[in-house]
């Protein structure tokens, strides 16, 4: 056959399946709060599936166990930044910088 007349074959890539991010180990529950913090952006929203790397089914129990735990006041609908994790869940708060308050007395106006 000519060059011209050849058929364009595209090769064939292998490509490489990447890990989840879930170990079959981890349970997706509300109480997991270590592995729910890790699908939740910085402004407390839930990671789409792209970002997350999860399949469907590991999705929507991820984002059911997020709401549930906000339901229950586990995890803020929105992250403050005083309220971090550190290793093994324990929950480490931080102190805000304190206002003074004054004590001086209002003068009542004259009429």
């Amino acid at each position: 056959m000519d060059k011209s007349k050849r058929l364009f074959l595209k090769s064939k890539q292998s490509f490489r399946r990447s890990l989840s991010p879930i170990q079959s180990g981890d349970r997706i529950d509300y109480k997991n709060m270590i592995l729910l913090y890790r699908f939740i952006s910085q402004q407390g929203k839930i990671l789409s599936r792209r970002v997350n790397r999860l399949t469907l089914k590991q999705q929507r129990l991820i984002t059911i166990a997020i709401k549930q735990a906000r339901i229950l006041s586990s995890l803020p609908f929105v992250n403050a930044p005083l309220l971090r994790f550190v290793n093994k869940g324990k929950k480490k708060f931080e102190k805000s910088k304190s206002t003074t308050r004054t004590t001086t007395v209002l003068k009542k106006k004259k009429r």
